[in-house]
């Protein structure tokens, strides 16, 4: 469910989340191309009508009309009447330019003599705009007020200029200046319509950031003057761009346009949210529908694990059980699937049934086993009675013959205590002490019967005292150890071994007899590991012994028996019981 989840969630959110960024890549490049045109269209209207007043005063300053009156302005001689007939003819031609634009163009000119060709005052000596064309040779006025207008209406309202010299063509000489004025609100109400977002602004600026047609920057100035000072310092080469401005936190755009035969400058500022506001709805919105489909994904997700995961999961679950045995736990782990006709509902019953007739066929199986694995075991102990009993009869009946009562009365008792131990089946474990004490009566009868061709050692660990091993496992070894071992030289050296060590407990027979062969060797571990206790009960009496002492722990000990046999002919053999701890 989980793997499920991953490949299905993890690629449709990857795709949201890249079509959602490429949508917003392609609608911010789109918005940021409508922006630029948008200023672009602007400056295309504002370089037609500047265009327009540029061509106005080439026209003017070729007329004949302005160079008569220019030429009288330069010649001392001329009448006073002249004078007044040619400027009213100046008048009548300018007038003629205002009433025939559309625009609301009207022209005036100045000379220092006369002053205005309206008014005849020299009062725009004083006026910043005039300063600025002395000066810096500045022919593009802001906006401003001009008294020196046809009529009252003009006069009221802002005016841009065009400055250009009034220079009489024949002699060069220049006797004042021409100035061509266009409304402010021609170029104002057009640049106020344009909006970008909510707050964002356009802005006609000259390049000391004054703007051209006195619009109020409100409390947007300190933004417009971070982007001009960007623009004069970073961009001084490019005609047109985008600058990000970041102020109090805020992340502002701000795009330009130079004009560059007006030295000015078309400057719009917006908040980078509200000008990509759309691309956040839009991936609002798409993150909206992607939640919306994951939640019905994921529904029906659940649904399908309620019906066929969760039960399988759970059947895959009681199935570990069932391998482990643990048949109780894995009946009650079973899932409980929903009434009908389902694949998964026939497997789950089918299983239950299956588990249910396992359990009794390997609980009846177990119960067989166990009786069988009693009677090997009962059949086992009975084969050591007999072969132990005539040894010893055979020692007792040579100490007789020898007339060595008292020696057959210590052997009498120690066979007596041995015989108590070994009828003994009430208890078919028992602690390491025991089996080492009977072990002792068991060699004094052979040291009386071999004398000194026997040499026996024993070094017991007395922490493994108390623990608990099977019933004569190391009476046959030690048996076999001494028999070999006389057939060889006809001297026995016999060592027993007890230890605890890495939490097991270790038994070890050494002798120095006759050896096994390998491939006897073998033959008896292929047989304790192929758990084969009836080949026990059918031997000859060929290595009886170590057959009946492992076979004997595999019954007891089952896989958790190890064990180590060292032989080789004529070398010895040295067999080490490797055994699960059993206290008691």
């Amino acid at each position: 469910m989980l793997i499920f989840s991953v490949l299905l969630i993890v690629p449709f959110t990857a795709g949201i989340f890249i079509l959602s960024n490429e949508s917003g890549k392609l609608l911010q490049r789109q918005i940021e191309t409508s922006t630029t045109q948008t200023i672009d269209q602007f400056a295309s209207h504002v370089a037609t009508l500047l265009k327009q007043v540029e061509d106005i005063g080439t026209q003017v300053m070729s007329n004949r009309t302005t160079q008569e009156w220019t030429a009288m302005q330069l010649n001392a001689d001329t009448t006073q009447a002249d004078r007044v007939l040619a400027k009213q003819r100046m008048r009548e031609f300018f007038s003629s330019y205002a009433v025939n634009n559309s625009n609301g163009i009207t022209i005036s000119a100045f000379t220092e003599r006369t002053g205005g060709l309206w008014t005849q005052d020299n009062s725009y000596l004083l006026s910043e705009w005039y300063s600025q064309y002395k000066q810096k040779n500045i022919r593009w006025t802001n906006a401003h007020k001009d008294p020196d207008q046809a009529d009252l209406i003009m006069t009221a309202r802002e005016v841009n200029s065009f400055l250009l010299p009034l220079v009489n063509l024949q002699s060069l000489r220049e006797v004042g200046f021409v100035k061509i004025n266009y409304p402010t609100d021609v170029l104002k109400d057009a640049i106020e319509k344009i909006r970008f977002g909510e707050t964002g602004r356009v802005f006609l600026l000259s390049l000391e950031g004054k703007s051209v047609l006195g619009q109020d920057f409100g409390g947007n100035r300190e933004i417009v003057q971070s982007g001009l000072a960007s623009i004069q310092t970073q961009y001084s080469e490019q005609t047109s761009g985008i600058i990000p401005i970041q102020r109090e936190g805020v992340r502002y755009l701000v795009f330009f346009r130079k004009l560059p035969d007006q030295d000015w400058m078309i400057v719009g500022e917006v908040p980078k949210v509200e000008l990509y506001r759309q691309i956040g709805n839009i991936r609002q919105t798409l993150l909206l529908v992607s939640a919306a489909l994951l939640l019905v994904v994921v529904i029906v997700a659940f649904w399908i694990s309620s019906g066929i995961t969760k039960p399988l999961s759970a059947m895959a679950r009681a199935m570990k059980h069932v391998e482990r045995g643990e048949f109780g736990a894995a009946v009650k782990m079973m899932p409980r699937v929903r009434r009908g006709h389902s694949e998964v509902g026939f497997v789950t019953r089918v299983f239950e049934r299956m588990t249910d007739r396992l359990r009794y066929l390997i609980e009846t199986e177990f119960e067989t086993n166990m009786r069988r694995k009693n009677a090997e075991y009962k059949a086992l102990l009975l084969q050591i009675n007999p072969h132990f009993y005539n040894n010893t009869l055979e020692i007792i009946s040579g100490l007789a013959a020898m007339k060595r009562e008292d020696l057959v009365m210590d052997a009498t008792e120690a066979l007596g205590k041995m015989m108590r131990y070994s009828l003994n089946l009430n208890n078919d474990l028992v602690r390491v002490k025991e089996e080492t004490d009977y072990l002792r009566d068991y060699l004094f009868i052979l040291k009386l019967r071999y004398g000194d061709k026997l040499t026996v050692t024993m070094e017991e660990d007395p922490a493994a005292d108390r623990l608990r091993i099977p019933k004569f496992i190391l009476q046959p070894l030690i048996e076999n150890a001494v028999k070999y071992s006389l057939e060889k030289d006809g001297a026995a050296v016999v060592s027993v071994t007890t230890a605890l060590e890495d939490d097991r407990l270790r038994l070890t027979v050494r002798d120095n007899g006759i050896g096994m062969s390998a491939e006897l060797v073998r033959d008896l571990m292929a047989e304790v590991r192929a758990s084969e206790s009836a080949s026990i009960l059918n031997s000859e009496g060929y290595s009886i012994g170590l057959r009946n002492v492992l076979s004997r722990c595999r019954l007891s000990y089952g896989d958790s028996l190890r064990f180590q046999l060292d032989s080789k002919p004529g070398e010895g053999t040295a067999m080490t019981l490797d055994l699960p701890i059993v206290r008691g």
